[in-house]
C-alpha cells in the first residue's frame, strides 16, 4: 500500500505516543468544567433516541482496525511488543478524535456557528460522552 509521504512521515511521528503521555498532557479539571444543563435540558437529553454520530469515517476506521489485527497477531511471537504497539496504537486514536472534535470547535467558533450547528455539535459531543461512560 502506498501512503503519501505526509501521512508516512505523520504517522512516523505518531508511533512513539503513548497514553501515558496523552494522559499526562491532559488539560487541569479546572480547564475543562463547562457550565451544567438545567433540569429540563438533562431531562430531554436521556429522553431523545440515543442516535450514536460516527467517531471516524470509515476509511479511518477500516485502517485503525487492520492495525489492531496486526497488533494482536504479533502478541504470539512477542506479547511485550504487541502491548506497547497497542498502547501506540490506542493514543493515536485517541488523539485522533481530539483531534476531530478540536477541528470541529474551531470551524464552529470561526463561523459563528448557527444555533442548528451547535445543537448538532452538542449533540455530537453527548453522544461521545454517553460512549465514555458506557465502556
Amino acid at each position: 500500500m502506498n501512503e503519501p509521504t505526509s501521512a508516512t512521515s505523520k504517522e512516523s511521528r505518531r508511533r512513539s505516543l503513548t497514553t501515558a503521555d496523552i494522559a499526562a498532557s491532559a488539560n487541569s479539571p479546572e480547564d475543562l468544567v463547562a457550565d451544567e444543563p438545567s433540569d429540563g435540558m438533562a431531562a430531554s437529553g436521556r429522553n431523545e433516541q440515543r442516535e450514536l454520530a460516527s467517531l471516524f469515517t470509515e476509511e479511518a476506521a477500516t485502517e485503525f482496525r487492520s492495525r489492531w489485527n496486526v497488533v494482536q497477531q504479533g502478541f504470539v511471537d512477542d506479547p511485550k511488543n504487541a502491548v506497547r504497539q497497542g498502547d501506540e496504537l490506542v493514543a493515536q486514536v485517541i488523539q485522533s478524535l481530539a483531534e476531530t472534535f478540536a477541528t470541529q470547535r474551531t470551524a464552529l467558533e470561526s463561523d459563528g456557528g448557527s444555533t442548528e450547528d451547535l445543537r448538532l455539535a452538542l449533540r455530537r459531543y453527548r453522544s461521545f460522552f454517553e460512549r465514555l461512560l458506557s465502556i
